[in-house]
């Protein structure tokens, strides 16, 4: 019984940002922490933690199979922001796109949005490219990787004037300020 009561308590989701858009969130399953790169999803149990803090664990299992696509399309997103994305990334990423498909539907309040996919698995990861779509195509320029140069998290500045430069002002914004008062006082001796 009480192994039973720990298997269904939930773990935290460990990650410093959480609550950006689907597919930056995907992308922010990899960040640095004293130095040390970790990996929410190294395991079946880390993407379990993802798909419930992006409300997709009623949707999609924490197998194997979705671990190996949610890795894969996590590669290729990040190409795609990381880089000029090269016509294999882009290639990539339309493989992905094949995966699935959004269907409509009149339902009982009106009209209904179902994505459909051709392999369970692939749910979070076709979820996930078609965010990043939405994103590019309504505001490229406000999506963003964190300026602290060991950071590697991504967000999507939803600042009046789009100057956000930090996944978060209280770590790597403070981090930064920290570190230029530390030069300026080191000049100064």
């Amino acid at each position: 019984m009480q192994s039973e009561r720990r298997s269904r308590q939930e773990v935290a989701d460990p990650r410093p940002l959480v609550g950006e858009p689907l597919f930056l969130d995907l992308l922010n399953t990899r960040w640095i922490h004293d130095g040390v790169l970790h990996d929410l999803l190294d395991s079946t149990g880390g993407l379990a933690i993802w798909l419930r803090s992006a409300g997709l664990d009623d949707r999609a299992a924490a197998d194997r199979a979705t671990l190996d696509a949610t890795v894969q399309t996590r590669e290729i997103l990040l190409a795609l922001v990381d880089q000029a994305p090269s016509p294999e990334t882009v290639d990539a990423l339309n493989q992905v796109l094949e995966h699935g498909a959004l269907h409509y539907r009149l339902g009982p309040g009106g009209p209904e949005e179902h994505p459909r996919t051709d392999a369970p698995a692939w749910l979070p990861s076709w979820l996930a490219a078609t965010d990043c779509l939405r994103l590019l195509a309504a505001s490229p320029d406000r999506v963003k990787s964190c300026a602290h140069h060991a950071c590697v998290l991504h967000f999507h500045d939803t600042t009046k004037n789009g100057t956000r430069r930090w996944c978060s002002m209280a770590v790597c914004g403070n981090r930064a300020k920290a570190a230029r008062h530390y030069d300026r006082a080191k000049a100064k001796a």
